[in-house]
């Protein structure tokens, strides 16, 4: 059985990591223009697995450092940028995954936390917003959090049903009452408070006429 381990068909089918000058070593003369390969054979499916040429990159540390050198662009594409090359690669929905989640203190305050599938930690707040998304077709609420500038993560269905049960209800500016969560002093609205539901009619009294 494979423990993890890296066949070399397997390592042949990977990308090659991304060019970088090792840290402290200076640059020989002028710098080089960035090498811009168009589109890499990169894609980033709905769950955070990613792929290369249609197989998954099953190396979580080179994910790791693809991740690190992601970057958005002003259209909505996203690339992979260092200071020697860069090329655009597909993302089917968010690059990254919040599987989980926690409350804490901050200083006196309400935090919550999440933690991706690449195990990086981001606490929500005014620079890392939740929002909630709804989907055009099925109307099913899509929620995420923002990781880096311009890159998200996909909040799981468990983990939202988490943040819906410790939600609690405020009134907008605009007059809305919503459920939403307190993090770092910002409230985060996640969904409509629910409508009361009509009273019953009472019940005729026994053998009474219709």
């Amino acid at each position: 059985m494979n423990h993890g381990a890296t066949t070399p068909a397997a390592r042949r089918s990977e990308p090659p990591p991304p060019a970088a000058r090792p840290p402290g070593r200076p640059a020989a003369g002028p710098p080089r223009a960035r090498h811009d390969h168009g589109t890499f054979a990169i894609r980033i499916a709905r769950d955070g697995t990613w792929y290369y040429r249609g197989s998954p990159i099953n190396r979580k540390e080179l994910v790791c450092l693809f991740a690190s050198v992601l970057r958005r662009e002003a259209d909505g594409s996203y690339v992979l940028e260092t200071p020697a090359e860069r090329g655009r690669i597909e993302v089917e929905d968010a690059p990254f995954v919040a599987v989980e989640m926690w409350w804490h203190e901050c200083a006196g305050r309400s935090c919550v936390s999440f933690r991706t599938n690449l195990d990086e930690i981001v606490t929500a707040d005014a620079d890392h917003p939740i929002r909630v998304a709804v989907d055009p077709v099925s109307r099913e609420p899509r929620p995420y959090v923002t990781v880096r500038p311009g890159l998200e993560a996909r909040i799981t269905r468990a983990v939202f049903y988490e943040m819906v049960a410790r939600a609690r209800p405020e009134r907008m500016a605009d007059g809305r009452e919503v459920l939403g969560l307190w993090s770092e002093g910002v409230f985060f609205p996640i969904d409509e408070v629910p409508p009361p539901e009509p009273a019953a009619a009472p019940l005729a009294p026994a053998g009474a006429a219709p």
